[in-house]
């Protein structure tokens, strides 16, 4: 398929230099009866679907072996978020440099007044000062009304330390697709092939991207974590809403030569300079980036965030 640049900016922060060195005394109860057990043990990985992206490495269709896992079954809410930078003080990267990518239709009127700068090759991109978790369109909006969709504007970096907190990690990119495909075998989505009134399936683009929407699934940005239906194994919202972190550096190649370290329990390569991405998000249109499917991927720097990229955690005993 020809390629488009993804829906995500891929423009980084400066690092910040203190965001590894918390040390969260105080972990959270797990709680596994909320989260899904996922015990498949094998399951096809990636595809050879022709509408693909070559340059992502979403191929090939190849077999991978889990050891079992949970993982939530919900993204993380805002007000999940919440209750981690409450007890913990916790301040995110996008509030250490003062600003975050917003997509440019949510953004008020008012707001728009002072923004001056836009993501060259994806000018849909603004960034915004002021905007973070907590002010997820700008600092005259709040999360007030959206405590139950995902929370955004979360760099890779925030998402570890939340994950220390609540004594989770970060799922690895086959374990986010195992769970997502809900037991399915090599099918495009997390219900299957079907892609007919998928409005009423996920949150993605409905219209012309990127300044034509018909809202035909009821949404400009975010939607609720529990809004669509689950796939097989009840894990909700894989495809759409929100881009997912996970663990692995990302590379469009390392997994595409065959042995134990990238059939058994892959994690990725080694050391890289951006992270996996999984799931696309409302921005994502079959015209422009199909991105919602299950094998898709893409990737941004540790230290990024943006209004359409959040997480949710797995455990392994």
């Amino acid at each position: 398929m020809s390629e488009k640049k993804c829906c995500s900016p891929n423009d980084p922060h400066k690092s910040s230099s203190d965001i590894n060195e918390i040390n969260f005394l105080s972990k959270q109860k797990i709680k596994l009866g909320e989260m899904i057990l996922i015990d498949q043990e094998k399951f096809l990985m990636g595809t050879n679907y022709k509408k693909a992206f070559s340059s992502d490495g979403e191929g090939p269709l190849r077999e991978v072996t889990l050891s079992k896992f949970y993982i939530d079954q919900y993204p993380v809410t805002n007000i999940d978020f919440e209750k981690f930078c409450i007890s913990t003080g916790y301040t995110t990267e996008a509030e250490k440099f003062g600003w975050s990518f917003v997509f440019y239709q949510l953004i008020s009127e008012k707001t728009k007044k002072n923004v001056s700068e836009s993501v060259y090759d994806a000018p849909w991109w603004w960034k915004v000062n002021g905007a973070s978790w907590k002010n997820p369109y700008g600092p005259d909006s709040s999360i007030k009304g959206i405590e139950t969709h995902p929370v955004v504007h979360v760099s890779w970096n925030d998402v570890n330390a939340y994950s220390k907190w609540v004594g989770k990690k970060i799922p690895s990119e086959a374990e986010w697709e195992m769970a997502s495909r809900g037991g399915l075998v090599n099918k495009n989505f997390s219900w299957g092939d079907d892609d007919s009134e998928i409005y009423k399936k996920c949150n993605i683009w409905d219209g012309k991207f990127p300044d034509q929407n018909s809202l035909d699934d009821g949404w400009l940005g975010t939607s609720p974590v529990d809004y669509f239906e689950p796939n097989k194994l009840n894990v909700y919202d894989t495809a759409g809403n929100v881009w997912e972190w996970c663990s692995d550096w990302f590379s469009s190649s390392f997994h595409q030569i065959e042995s134990q370290e990238t059939r058994i329990n892959p994690k990725g390569p080694p050391q890289g300079n951006t992270k996996t991405m999984k799931g696309g998000s409302y921005l994502c249109h079959n015209s422009y980036c199909n991105r919602y499917r299950n094998s898709a991927r893409t990737q941004n720097s540790p230290d990024s965030s943006t209004g359409n990229l959040g997480f949710r955690l797995a455990y392994s005993d």
